[in-house]
């Protein structure tokens, strides 16, 4: 039995089945951990979803900002985006199956010395911590609150994480986290806008990863989000998204011995 964490699909349906091939994945016994952001970008984003659910009991996925502004689009609080390809699911006879299996996927599942989760972790938060609020966030998703947050999923605002945040800024500023961080200002801010290369990162804005006091290094974080930064492994680190909706590669790392593989994009 082997796990592989896979990068962002993005709707490549077509890449991620090549991908599968070359690396011999076996439904009997092997399991496939996806970053988020199945959807959008890419062109077959339906496919994607309606194989993720067949393949449900071998599958862990966390959510990725487009898979919540998918979910936005369709509770009619996010309008759509210049690049959106996410039409075709909207207007799906399975729609509401579909959406329905992707609004209860975790934004965090940890397992064996690892943690999934798909854009980063706050600097302040041990992983015990982060997988409380993990499931916090989720229920708020799931429940009346679920409009109110996923609108927030698309503004590209400088969030900050205090512990004396209640409710709604409580979920919210935890969502931003786990679904769109990339770099941290000095004061602990979220450097909401940037989506470039660390090197171009604004000044004094550094990756999530390298905040020196980092309190999640007791485990193996693997998460995607970022594809200007590209494949990142380090030890105890691995970002995956490799910009296949980019025209670049997908990258499926095998947990147990650490070998990569990479299927050049085909979409």
């Amino acid at each position: 039995m082997a796990t592989y964490a896979i990068g962002d699909v993005h709707g490549c349906f077509k890449t991620l089945q090549k991908l599968l091939r070359r690396i011999q994945f076996d439904r009997r016994r092997d399991r496939l951990w996806l970053v988020g952001d199945l959807v959008n970008r890419g062109p077959r984003s339906l496919a994607v979803l309606r194989w993720a659910i067949e393949e449900e009991d071998r599958l862990v996925v966390v959510l990725g900002n487009h898979d919540l502004h998918l979910l936005a689009r369709a509770a009619g609080v996010a309008a759509p985006k210049r690049r959106d390809s996410l039409d075709e699911v909207l207007a799906a006879p399975d729609r509401d199956d579909l959406l329905d299996w992707l609004r209860t996927r975790p934004l965090l599942h940890r397992e064996g010395g690892f943690t999934l989760v798909h854009a980063g972790l706050f600097p302040e938060w041990t992983l015990s911590q982060a997988a409380e609020l993990a499931r916090e966030t989720e229920a708020a998703l799931r429940n009346g609150a679920a409009p109110g947050l996923l609108a927030s999923i698309d503004r590209k605002s400088d969030e900050r994480w205090d512990e004396s945040l209640e409710n709604g800024s409580r979920a919210r500023v935890a969502l931003a986290a786990f679904a769109r961080l990339r770099t941290l200002e000095p004061d602990g801010r979220m450097c909401g806008s940037f989506s470039g290369p660390p090197e171009q990162a604004p000044e004094g804005c550094v990756p999530w990863f390298d905040v020196p006091e980092r309190r999640s290094r007791e485990e193996t974080v693997i998460f995607g989000h970022w594809a200007a930064l590209g494949l990142c492994l380090r030890d105890g680190l691995a970002g995956l998204d490799t910009g296949c909706a980019w025209g670049r590669e997908l990258t499926a790392l095998r947990l147990e011995d650490g070998k990569l593989f990479q299927q050049k994009a085909v979409d």
